[in-house]
């Protein structure tokens, strides 16, 4: 049950009124949540200690603002500037007392399911993420199967990994700078997979990320499928960014982005990519940087890249982008189908089907990848600063996984200047990125960034973009 300790209070700083307003209340958890021991609270409750109170406000503030959807973390914070969020512990478990938060959150004063028990998400991951997996010698995130152990364990944590269950889950990527026509397209694609049974994993934002669940969630309704799942994996940096949606019913809060992309692909079974800008490359790169890797060859991971009619000069270009960095062995591990979403979900489905065949062949679990090869070099976090931007390898003379790690890196360090919070102060204190590389990499590089900002890939509709970065 959830409280409101007094009404709507705040001012209203434009015209879109509700946006501003703020609500007062004291929440309970929806559902179990363990004890918080003396410990937990201290680390919690103060600011000092490793900054966990204030990326527990920021993350806490991005779910509370849901639905009212922004691309930029360092304006949600000014925003709501007064808004915070304390743990209280009482004898028969805890509550959260908070003040200043989005009245978008609430109905009639009291704080829409769905949001309660994000915002309790939250409280988890957050807690478990410094409690139990950083500074834990149980735990070398130095070492690939010591940062594999802690993505299992975040996810198990979290009840995202099911045993005894068929391979279903597809994770569907894109951006959340879409077209009307791109968003209908992709809702059709995930009422596509979940008329065939098919769960949904995103980012958990808006646009690319909310599109699938919705259709999806209509595919299973009309099956009468009661248990669909619509899992949203994200991590704090980019939360403000993509807030979770309301069709996410299963939300887990990774400690970085390189293990929230290790999650993805540890716990799906395949993936859809629908059009997108900086983020959805990084993510490309990613994928196609660990399928690239000996070790990872005869795995099978189906890929698709779809979107409407309109949108195959987009996959035109991502298509030629990989081509010339990454070669003809990248092009081969995806298919790329325009304006077919039936193809689509038939296509992912047998795809599946030879993951089961394969895991069941190998011993494998169903529900976490544990073959799968993933070099340091797409574990360890990735700071993106100037002098990191600057440093990056970018050539030929490398083997073609290790080319994608390093443009994995370019493409994360622009999506952290264009809407994470330390990333756009960084670039407001000391100006645009600087990237450098060989010619035969930075041309397609730039013209690919050219192309998103062309097509309004960068930034919600209606914003300006200014571009963080510069070639070099």
């Amino acid at each position: 049950m959830t409280h409101s300790q007094q009404p709507y209070q705040g001012s209203v700083l434009d015209h879109s009124q509700r946006k501003y307003q703020t609500i007062d209340a004291v929440v309970s958890p929806v559902g179990p949540l363990k004890v918080l021991s003396k410990v937990e609270m201290a680390k919690l409750l103060d600011a000092s200690q490793s900054g966990l109170y204030s990326l527990f406000r920021s993350c806490a503030l991005a779910v509370l603002n849901s639905g009212n959807y922004m691309d930029d973390g360092k304006e949600l914070l000014e925003r709501y500037k007064n808004f915070s969020i304390r743990v209280l512990q009482e004898e028969r478990g805890i509550k959260l007392d908070i003040k200043g938060a989005p009245a978008s959150a609430f109905v009639d004063g009291k704080m829409i399911r769905g949001i309660t028990e994000h915002l309790f998400a939250v409280l988890r991951d957050v807690l478990y993420a410094s409690a139990e997996i950083q500074n834990n010698p149980k735990f070398d995130l130095d070492t690939q199967e010591g940062t594999t152990d802690a993505v299992f364990h975040m996810l198990r944590n979290a009840m995202a990994l099911q045993s005894g269950v068929e391979p279903k889950l597809i994770v569907c990527w894109g951006g959340h700078s879409i077209s009307r026509e791109e968003y209908d397209y992709t809702k059709e694609v995930g009422y596509q997979m979940g008329l065939r049974g098919l769960d949904i994993c995103t980012g958990c934002g808006p646009g690319a990320m909310k599109g699938p669940m919705k259709g999806a969630n209509i595919g299973h309704a009309k099956q009468r499928i009661k248990a669909g799942r619509y899992l949203g994996i994200t991590e704090p940096g980019i939360i403000a960014a993509e807030a979770p949606n309301p069709m996410v019913n299963e939300l887990v809060i990774l400690p970085d982005i390189e293990k929230r992309l290790e999650a993805f692909v540890r716990s799906g079974h395949g993936i859809v990519v629908f059009p997108g800008g900086a983020g959805t490359a990084e993510e490309i790169l990613y994928l196609l940087g660990i399928l690239l890797h000996p070790d990872n060859r005869d795995i099978p991971f189906p890929v698709i890249f779809t979107g409407p009619e309109d949108s195959a000069a987009y996959f035109e270009r991502i298509h030629e982008f990989i081509g010339t960095t990454l070669g003809e062995e990248a092009q081969q591990r995806y298919q790329i189908i325009v304006d077919d979403p039936p193809k689509v979900a038939r296509e992912m489905l047998e795809g599946v089907k030879h993951v089961r065949e394969f895991r069941r062949h190998t011993d494998d679990a169903f529900y976490f990848n544990w073959q799968l090869k993933i070099d340091p070099d797409f574990q360890r976090p990735f700071v993106p600063n100037h002098e990191n931007m600057r440093s990056l390898a970018l050539h030929k003379n490398q083997a073609p996984h290790e080319l994608a790690a390093n443009l994995r890196r370019v493409f994360s360090g622009i999506v952290a200047g264009n809407v994470k919070d330390e990333g756009i102060r960084a670039i407001e204190q000391h100006g645009h990125f600087e990237i450098h590389g060989d010619p035969e990499v930075m041309l397609p590089v730039d013209e690919l960034l050219a192309s998103f900002v062309a097509q309004n890939r960068m930034k919600l509709p209606g914003r300006t973009y200014r571009p963080c970065y510069r070639i070099i």
